[in-house]
């Protein structure tokens, strides 16, 4: 037969509720005392916690009197000494060390924290040990009797904070994930497995850090309209009571970048007529979202570091700093990892930045998507302008036909998807999108398309941004990225493509060779395979 495990109760002496002198104090109900007047649940040991210099003899007496209602129950007198009850943190790490030092043995024994002693303060950081599992079992919460009489024990309860044994609990915590997710999705059902993935943790992020979010991916893959997003799900959480603040630092030049971003003060140079906060501080307590933040110049980004650790930061022109708490998500198309190797972007800042980094996969790369945001946005347009458009059966097929194949560039994303939604629900005649106006569209796309610069082969890329490229670059790139999808290995691409150049070396290493040509643009052969595998 199994040995019966101990009940052990931790608890702090009550100064008020449990103090009482003389007889009398039997016809009070105090929580201490009445842990060994329970009929249906003994308590074997209890681990009381108090201040030995000052409440020694009020110890002695709860002692006295739980032997009297209860013998069968020992008394630990644990001496702690908490110099302000009401100071949280003094009390979290008194408790917090009491806990670390004491040896349970959860074999044997079954843990209580007595919750209804003790300040406030002390309560809640009872909790957080609890959920925390630093301390190894349950609550127990002791309620005083309805009608105070002699030798009345009151209720208790015992509340258990592994939060998996409460199915609906866990029910509605996953249902008010999924809403947060479908939040920063707005609304839409999107099917690519990875960018729900991407979403997934992008809400868990949010909701738990205020650390700064990098958002990577081309123009138009949904960096802002993201940002935008997290700061409404924060904001519906109480957790950034302060405003929405977005600038495209490819707009920012010269002396106005460093004055609409840190501010400035009146006559800090010619044409400072008043003062400026600039955004950082109009972020305060909200959340600063700075597209193409590769695009900063290099003073610029010594003082947002600066910004970031310290909050604080000077103006333009003022020898006071002031403050400004905001959190920060930055968005960029290039790739920061080859612009600190090239001297334009500091590694400081990006290894500050680089906590949380996030790859947006443009339209290209999400086909599956095309059909639920076209849904979105017909729905967007009929709503703004208050009129309903829709596409008539064969229309629809046939624009998702091609929004979904391979011929389909979407160099620009999700803005050449939305214009092209506009354009067709514009000029829909009685608020149907017909077979002809998708026709139409069609061949506006494909003119767009085959006049935009690049090929569609590079626009396939995430991260490579090539707008940044001479046209003789591109041309050549684009030749040896179709190689290297169609190629079995890095080597075999590197044959094919130094077919004529290798046979003049005495030793060749056709593969190295591809692979810092590649480099050089931010690419590497797995990145290549993989977008061989996605068009």
């Amino acid at each position: 037969m199994d040995k019966p495990r101990r009940q052990v109760v931790f608890g702090l002496l009550g100064t008020q509720l449990d103090a009482g002198k003389g007889p009398g104090r039997w016809e009070k109900w105090r929580p201490t005392v009445s842990l060994g007047m329970y009929e249906d649940w003994a308590v074997d040991r209890l681990e009381l916690l108090s201040d030995a210099r000052r409440h020694k003899a009020l110890a002695e007496q709860v002692e006295e009197d739980l032997r009297q209602v209860s013998p069968e129950t020992t008394v630990h007198h644990q001496d702690t000494y908490l110099a302000d009850p009401w100071d949280f943190e003094g009390v979290y790490a008194t408790l917090h060390d009491f806990v670390s030092g004491y040896r349970f043995v959860p074999e044997e024994e079954d843990y209580y924290l007595h919750i209804t002693t003790g300040t406030h303060v002390a309560q809640i950081c009872w909790f957080l040990l609890a959920e925390s599992r630093h301390f190894p079992g349950r609550l127990l919460q002791t309620s005083p009797p309805l009608r105070q009489q002699a030798g009345a024990g009151g209720s208790y309860s015992i509340i258990d904070l592994d939060l998996s044994r409460y199915d609906r609990i866990a029910q509605r915590f996953a249902e008010q994930q999924l809403q947060d997710q479908a939040l920063l999705k707005s609304g839409i059902a999107t099917r690519n497995a990875a960018f729900n993935r991407l979403i997934a943790q992008v809400e868990t992020v949010a909701t738990r850090s205020r650390a700064p979010i990098l958002l990577m991916g081309p123009t138009g893959a949904g960096k802002s309209h993201l940002a935008k997003r997290v700061f409404e799900l924060k904001k519906l959480k109480h957790q950034l009571p302060g405003r929405f603040v977005e600038v495209n630092c490819a707009t920012l030049r010269g002396d106005g970048a460093m004055s609409t971003l840190f501010g400035h003060t009146k006559g800090a140079y010619t044409g400072a007529v008043s003062d400026r906060p600039g955004l950082l501080r109009s972020a305060h307590q909200g959340l600063l979202f700075l597209d193409e933040i590769g695009e900063l110049g290099l003073d610029e980004q010594a003082m947002l570091l600066r910004a970031l650790e310290e909050k604080r930061f000077l103006p333009v022109g003022s020898d006071r700093e002031v403050e400004s708490d905001f959190q920060l998500i930055a968005g960029t198309n290039r790739d920061l990892q080859q612009a600190v190797q090239a001297g334009r972007f500091r590694d400081d800042l990006l290894a500050r930045l680089n906590l949380w980094t996030y790859h947006l996969p443009g339209l290209a790369q999400r086909r599956e998507d095309v059909e639920p945001n076209v849904d979105f946005e017909l729905e967007r347009w009929s709503r703004e302008q208050h009129q309903r458009v829709m596409f008539n059966r064969e229309a629809r097929d046939r624009y998702l036909a091609f929004a979904t194949g391979q011929e389909s560039r979407w160099s620009g994303n999700f803005r050449d998807l939305s214009a092209s939604i506009m354009r067709m629900a514009t000029l829909a005649e009685a608020g149907r999108i017909q077979t002809a106006g998708v026709d139409e569209e069609i061949a506006r796309l494909r003119r767009q398309w085959h006049e935009a610069p690049a090929g569609t082969v590079l626009d396939t890329l995430p991260g490579l941004d090539i707008t940044t490229l001479d046209r003789f670059d591109r041309v050549q790139l684009e030749e040896v990225v179709r190689v290297c999808q169609r190629a079995r290995s890095l080597s075999d691409a590197g044959r094919e493509l130094f077919a004529v150049s290798r046979t003049q070396r005495a030793s060749t290493n056709d593969a190295d060779r591809l692979r810092k040509y590649l480099s050089r643009f931010g690419l590497d052969w797995a990145q290549l395979r993989a977008s061989a595998g996605e068009s």
